[in-house]
Parts: C-alpha cells; sequence; structure tokens
C-alpha cells in the first residue's frame, strides 16, 4: 500500500464519519469509523516517513511493536492496583471488582499464552487462536468506545435549550452523595449560564425513590439545587424512574407535556455521558448529554463497566462477530 492510497482510505473513513456525527453524533458506529480514520491515517504517515528514511520507518514500526506489550503490561499492573482501591473505598461488590478482574483476565492470558508455547498442544493453541481474535475484536471496539466518549464529551452545543435534565444516581438515606453532587452543581452551572444568556431553562430533577432511601431522589436533588440559590418554581421532580431508561423517557414524557418541541441538555457524571446519550438516542429524546467530574480511582472502573453494558446491549450483533471469529481461528488448526 502506498501513501496515496492510505490516506485516501483514511479521507472516506473520515467523510463517512463527518456524514454519520452531522447526522447524529449519539452513535456508537461514529467511534468505529473515526478509529478506523486514524488507523489509516497512521499507516500513511508510517508510508511517507518510509519515502524519506526506510531505516526510520523500519525503527518507528518496531517502536510502535515494542510499545503494544509494554503499554498492556502498564495497563494490566494499573488495573489491579486499580480494582484495590475501588475495594477498599467502595466496599466488595460485583461492580467495583471489574478494573482488578480485568487487570488479572490480561496477566491470566499472558501466563496462559505463554504455557501454550511451552506445551504444544494443538487444542489448547487453537482455543489461544480464538482467545486472541475474540479479544483483539473486543480491544478493538473498547478503543473506539474511549476515542469517540473523548470527543463526544468535548462537543459543547451551543443550542439553546429549554430544559436541563438531571440524571440520579442512588442517595444515602436523605442525603445527595458526592457523585451525585457533581452532577446537580455541574447542571446549576448550565442553568445559571443560560440565566446570565436572558435564558430561563426548567431543571428537571429526575430520580425515584429507592429501598434504603428516605426520599424520592428527585426530591433530594432538588432541595439540594434550591439550598444553592435555584428558583424553587424553576425545579420539575421527576420522582418515578429507577433506572436509566425510566430516567430518559419519564422526563421526556413530562417535557413533551410542557413544551412538545423542548429541547434539553441531560447531565450526569462523564463516565456516562456516552452511554447515556446512546440511550438518550432510543429514548428519542430531544438533546445531548455532557459529564460532571468524577473521582480519578473511580473512572477506570466505572468506564469498563460502561463498556461493558454497551457491548451487551447488542448481543446477537457481538455474539454473532465473536462466533464467526472463533470459528475463523479453529479452522486455522483443523
Amino acid at each position: 500500500m502506498c501513501p496515496m492510497y492510505a490516506f485516501l482510505v483514511a479521507a472516506f473513513w473520515f467523510v463517512v464519519f463527518a456524514v454519520s456525527f452531522l447526522r447524529d453524533r449519539r452513535l456508537f458506529k461514529n467511534g468505529i469509523f473515526l478509529v478506523l480514520t486514524l488507523i489509516f491515517a497512521g499507516i500513511g504517515m508510517i508510508f511517507v516517513v518510509d519515502a524519506f528514511n526506510d531505516t526510520a520507518a523500519r525503527w518507528l514500526v518496531l517502536a510502535i511493536l515494542g510499545i503494544i506489550p509494554l503499554a498492556i503490561a502498564v495497563l494490566a499492573v494499573f488495573l489491579v492496583v486499580n480494582g484495590i482501591t475501588m475495594l477498599r473505598r467502595e466496599g466488595r461488590r460485583l461492580t467495583n471488582l471489574l478494573s482488578l478482574l480485568a487487570g488479572l483476565g490480561i496477566i491470566g492470558f499472558v501466563v496462559f499464552s505463554v504455557a501454550v508455547q511451552k506445551i504444544g498442544w494443538e487444542p489448547l493453541a487453537a482455543l489461544r487462536s480464538v482467545l486472541i481474535g475474540v479479544l483483539t475484536y473486543i480491544a478493538f471496539l473498547f478503543v473506539c468506545f474511549l476515542v469517540y466518549a473523548f470527543v463526544y464529551s468535548r462537543v459543547r452545543s451551543s443550542r439553546k435549550v429549554d430544559f436541563v435534565v438531571v440524571l440520579g444516581s442512588g442517595l444515602i438515606g436523605s442525603r445527595v452523595p458526592p457523585l451525585l453532587a457533581s452532577r446537580l452543581d455541574r447542571a446549576k452551572q448550565v442553568y445559571e449560564r443560560a440565566v446570565r444568556r436572558g435564558r430561563s431553562p426548567l431543571l428537571v430533577t429526575s430520580g425515584g425513590q429507592g429501598p434504603n432511601e428516605d426520599l424520592p431522589e428527585s426530591h433530594a436533588m432538588a432541595a439540594y439545587l434550591v439550598e444553592r440559590g435555584v428558583p424553587d418554581e424553576q425545579i420539575l421532580r421527576e420522582d418515578k424512574s429507577t433506572t436509566t431508561w425510566e430516567n430518559l423517557t419519564f422526563s421526556r414524557d413530562l417535557m413533551a407535556g410542557l413544551r412538545p418541541q423542548y429541547r434539553c441538555l441531560i447531565v450526569t457524571n462523564n463516565f456516562h455521558a456516552f452511554r447515556a446519550a446512546l440511550t438518550a438516542r432510543r429514548a428519542k429524546l430531544n438533546g445531548q448529554v455532557i459529564g460532571s467530574p468524577t473521582a480519578a480511582y473511580y473512572w477506570p472502573t466505572a468506564t469498563i463497566r460502561e463498556f461493558v453494558a454497551i457491548l451487551v446491549s447488542h448481543p446477537y450483533l457481538n455474539g454473532g462477530i465473536c462466533l464467526l471469529i472463533a470459528a475463523a481461528a479453529i479452522s486455522q488448526h483443523v
């Protein structure tokens, strides 16, 4: 492949990405198109370097190939350390084990691969090929998720909004915990910025009452905002929802009942913003999602959880692709 062909392919994928992004930025496939653009642009750059200095190009390729295993090793250690931190700070729940399990999984796969090479038994070699293929596919999707979630979070909407929806995340009794307070503080910033520009959007606090909560979440959220200077008459309380889907659909119905041609902005934590945007699109909300800051130690596990949720939301597509990858891998050992 010459540089021209690589850059043409990159340009093709960029045009596909741009068209899809302009139509609706709340699509996972936008991330796939963007990463394909970057991959082929990178290949083109390597060929450009090779055209001027083939030795430099070879060293560049070797450096990239060398960085990959190093990055995997660093990632595994980081995930294990982060997983231990999560257990200490957040407790022993399955969702808090994700980064630890991912780190141990990477280490386990490396040990397994080395053992298979030494043993040389064909069935184990076939299993290794299947795992490499499936994990490569999942890793590619994860990179697409990370890259596009970052891009999505950096794109700001300049459109006027009629409502600012704050998604609930649970109370401690009747108290708003730091994770939820971060969302409410971000929503308050958006509201105050709109007021300074002569607008007056309504805030929608969304969340029902959980089994260990003293009152509906939306009511505690509204009280938090009122205590910090937001007029009570500017707050709508959606107090029936128990899931993100219900947060969005019940809030949609509430907003549409007041203003059928509404526009809204949805506020959640930064790790949850992209998946919330995908859900908002399915729920047919006319609005984008913005994120609020999250504690650094919490972000890796939460990000893995978000990706897994997106992955399993398309079981037939991803399961079918994994089966095809497995069949192709096994056929090489038959």
